[in-house]
Parts: structure tokens; C-alpha cells; sequence
């Protein structure tokens, strides 16, 4: 059978019909087990990459026989969904585009290797809410591409996807890139998707940015980068409505989440919103930034953000809103509590004087608005500094929350001399600085700064569920 199938699908390739076709008749269990795994929805048509003459041996280009996988596999799409199945192997690709009603299933011990040709990446136009790439210019098309498609997975039994990013960032950090570095996985203007059960190594920039999309959910991931690496955010849903983001771990040279939402009067004229954003079980290492950021672009607004059981280890910041005059928009009502942190510089860090702008062409006098910021239930050890809140000068910060908060302050090592008598210590460092804002705090310790003055309040947390969290997956089987 498997003889009469593998020759069966050599003459559809030959011909130049629709190898999915054998698909619908096969017997898979004898070129593969099958697995189950968890998605939005299950799929009539499959395939396998070595179908289309795809090479596992990690040297050969497999950009081809992703294209005509997925190009084949689309016409059959519309009736009962397609997946496409990579199995264990080495398998070196430069970009390519997803399907509507489309399933990628990365297997467990398949890789997915980042070529680093420059060539296997199209540049295309800035996205309309940014006016320019991110570093300049224009960008490179990200490695896993899609845009206005419905129903869209990208998932695995832990397979890999490795960016293989570290050519992109010597040349970044040397000026010889003209344009924006590739994410990993962009998706832009589509609903219903579903990123999941992936390892994610070594973008060359953002790991994972679903952009302008609906329905968004990303679960289970492994995101790892070297912590010096520049601008390798973990996970970045920009303009998106209903999103929910749960048991990932992410290390990364940079914010572990960034919500975004466009930059200054380019966010401002698209206006689309990040907003009903909920995070749940993330655990982050990022020693130079935060675990979950809130900006700095966010010109479009960012609102109801949603966090729980949140565990921060060795990072810059706990939670970190980023902004200033230009972005205009706001962040608004947003509820974090729950978020245990080891060895940190801040637990919380606010500044209105993120300066960076895409052009000159911003306007200074759009101020955003930062309102009904919650935060409850936290418990840091090791803390540098409790809070570092800088709103804007004549424009504060309003509505900040704070309860039921411990920091345990970081204590510095006295030093000695070569005979081990102790001579001096560091200065210590206060666990408060706040300007521009307001609000309340309760139950914080170290006492919060008198800006957050005592009250007996409980912070908010919303009880309602949003749509997303109720979205349940179905099982399905390669």
C-alpha cells in the first residue's frame, strides 16, 4: 500500500495535480504514527512535506516544497480544512505564507531551520500602523507569514522552529542592515488562530507577532534567545482583539511580552486597538527588560489586559508601561495579580519619556492617557527597587492600584579588603521614586511611595470571562 501510495503521489507531482488528493486516501500509520494534539479545528486533507520533495538532512533548501505543499493544499482547504505535517528531520526553509483553514504541524524532533540568506526573505511594505520598519526602512518578510486568512494553526509535538538569528544580529548591532530584521511567525489581518506546543529559538528579531487579528490564542511555547540578544521579544500581539496567552516560557533578550498597538500618528490614524488580552501560567527570564510590557508603541490604545499567575525570574521588570508625548492613545484598565518574582531591578516601571519616534513628523502634543492600573497579590524577592513611576509632567498618570504587594529588597554585599575586613558598602538604594502619577496602595510593603497614598481597598480583577478564555480545543490526530 505505502509503494502504490509514494508512486501514486510521484504522478500527481509530475502531472500537477493536487497531491492531497492521495491524502484523502491513505493509510499515513505506515509513513508515520499518528499523534493527537489540540486545535481550534480539525482537518479532512493531509499531507507530509516529503510529498513535495522535501529533505530533512538540514543542508537542503526546503522553501520549494513548503510553497507547493501549501499552495496544493489550499485548493483543498475550503472543504474540511488541510494540515500539512513536517516530520522529524533537519528542515531548512526561508519564508513562506500559510492558508486560510490551514493547519502546520511541526512533529516532535523536526526542526525547522532559518536559512540565512538574505535572499529568502522579500521585503515588503512597513505595517500601516508603524509607517517604517521597527529598525528602518523596509522588512524583511517573516520566516512563517500570513496575512487575511481565517482559521489558521501553527503547532507541533514540540517540534522546533529555529530562527537561527545571530547572523541578523551582528549585522543589526553593526549598521549594515538597511531594513527590518524577520520576525519568526507574523500574521497580520486574520481571526482564528492558534499558535501552540512549539520550541521557538533564535529570531532574528520578535519571536511571535500576530498583528491586526481577532481570536488569537497562543499556548504552550517555549521561547528561547541569549539574553543579550537585541530585540528578541517573546511573544507581541499588536492591534489584536481577544487574544489569550497561557503556559509558555520565554527567555529572551528583551520584553517577554510587549502589547502593542502602532506608533505615534501612524498608530493614531489606523487606530486599531490592542484590547480583551489574557494572560495566564507564563514564566519569564529577561535580565535587560520586562515581563510583560505595555508599549511604548501603543498609538492605537491598549485596553483591558488581563494577567494571572505570573512568575518572573532574574528580569529588569515586572510589569512595565512605556510611553510619551507623540504616542497619544491610552493604557487603560488593566488588571494584573498573582505575579511571583525572583531577583529583580523593579517589580513596577512607568515612564512617559520613551523618546523613540519613527520621524519627525509626530506630534508632541498628543498626550496619552495611562488610567486604572491594577495591581493585587504579589510577592518579590531580592527587589532592587518596589516602583519606578514617571508619568508625564502636567499629565500624570492617574489611577494607579495597588494591593496586598511584599518586596523583599535586594541586600547588598558590603565589600572587603585583601584582609577580609569589611571597610564600605553601597549606598542603598530607596524602594520608591514616583512622579506624575496618582492612586492608592494598601497593604504594600515596602510602604509605597506618598504619591499611593494608604487606603483600605481591595484592587480590581475582573469576574467576567471573555470570549476567548472560553474557546475549548478540539482533539485532533496528524
Amino acid at each position: 500500500m505505502c509503494s502504490y501510495m509514494n508512486s501514486l503521489v510521484l504522478v500527481c507531482l509530475v502531472l500537477g495535480s493536487l497531491c492531497v488528493n492521495v491524502a484523502e486516501s491513505r493509510d499515513l500509520n505506515c509513513r508515520h504514527e499518528k499523534v493527537e494534539y489540540s486545535a481550534i479545528n480539525c482537518r479532512k486533507h493531509s499531507a507530509v512535506l516529503t510529498d513535495f520533495g522535501g529533505k530533512g538532512d538540514g543542508v537542503t533548501s526546503n522553501t520549494a516544497a513548503f510553497k507547493a505543499a501549501i499552495a496544493n493544499l489550499s485548493k483543498v482547504a475550503p472543504d474540511g480544512g488541510a494540515q500539512l505535517l513536517v516530520p522529524p528531520g533537519k528542515w531548512l526553509t526561508g519564508s513562506f505564507n500559510l492558508t486560510s483553514h490551514f493547519t502546520l504541524y511541526i512533529s516532535k524532533d523536526a526542526v525547522l531551520l532559518a536559512s540565512q540568506d538574505e535572499k529568502e526573505y522579500p521585503l515588503i511594505d512597513p505595517l500601516p500602523s508603524y509607517g517604517v520598519g521597527r529598525d528602518g526602512g523596509k522588512r524583511f518578510i517573516s520566516l512563517i507569514f500570513g496575512t487575511n486568512l481565517t482559521d489558521v494553526v501553527v503547532t507541533g509535538g514540540n517540534g522546533t522552529i529555529d530562527g537561527q538569528g545571530e547572523s541578523w544580529w551582528k549585522n543589526f548591532k553593526s549598521g549594515k542592515l538597511k531594513n527590518t530584521r524577520p520576525y519568526l511567525i507574523e500574521i497580520l489581518y486574520s481571526r482564528n488562530v492558534q499558535i501552540s506546543h512549539l520550541t521557538l529559538l533564535n529570531s532574528p528579531s520578535w519571536h511571535v507577532h500576530p498583528t491586526y487579528c481577532r481570536d488569537v490564542i497562543i499556548e504552550s511555547l517555549t521561547i528561547l534567545a541569549p539574553i543579550d540578544s537585541p530585540n528578541t521579544d517573546g511573544i507581541n500581539p499588536d492591534s489584536c482583539i481577544n487574544t489569550r496567552i497561557r503556559d509558555s516560557y520565554v527567555v529572551s533578550g528583551d520584553d517577554c511580552i510587549a502589547v502593542k498597538s502602532g506608533w505615534d500618528q501612524y498608530g493614531i490614524k489606523f487606530g486599531m486597538p490592542t484590547q480583551h488580552l489574557s494572560i495566564k501560567r507564563f514564566t519569564c527570564i529577561s535580565p535587560d527588560s520586562a515581563v510583560i510590557a505595555l508599549g511604548s508603541e501603543m498609538s492605537g490604545g491598549i485596553q483591558d489586559v488581563r494577567a494571572d499567575d505570573v512568575h518572573a525570574i532574574n528580569s529588569q521588570a515586572g510589569v512595565r508601561i512605556k510611553t510619551a508625548p507623540g504616542r497619544g492613545a491610552y493604557v487603560k484598565d488593566i488588571f494584573v495579580k498573582n505575579l511571583r518574582m525572583e531577583t529583580m531591578q523593579y517589580v513596577f516601571w512607568m515612564t512617559g519619556a520613551y523618546g523613540s519616534h519613527p520621524d519627525e513628523g509626530y506630534d508632541p502634543k498628543a498626550l496619552p492617557v495611562v488610567n486604572n492600573i491594577n495591581f493585587k497579590d504579589m510577592v518579590g524577592k531580592n527587589v532592587s527597587m518596589v516602583g519606578n513611576l514617571a508619568g508625564i509632567e502636567g499629565h500624570p498618570f492617574t489611577g494607579l492600584c495597588l494591593s496586598n504587594i511584599t518586596a523583599e529588597m535586594a541586600v547588598k554585599k558590603k565589600k572587603k579588603d585583601n584582609t577580609h575586613q569589611i571597610f564600605s558598602s553601597e549606598k542603598k538604594k530607596l524602594p520608591w521614586n514616583c512622579t506624575d502619577i496618582s492612586g492608592v496602595s494598601s497593604r504594600v510593603t515596602p510602604k509605597a511611595c506618598d504619591l499611593l497614598p494608604e487606603k483600605k481597598v481591595e484592587c480590581a480583577y475582573p469576574t467576567d470571562i471573555l470570549p476567548i478564555d472560553k474557546v475549548v480545543l478540539k482533539t485532533c490526530s496528524t
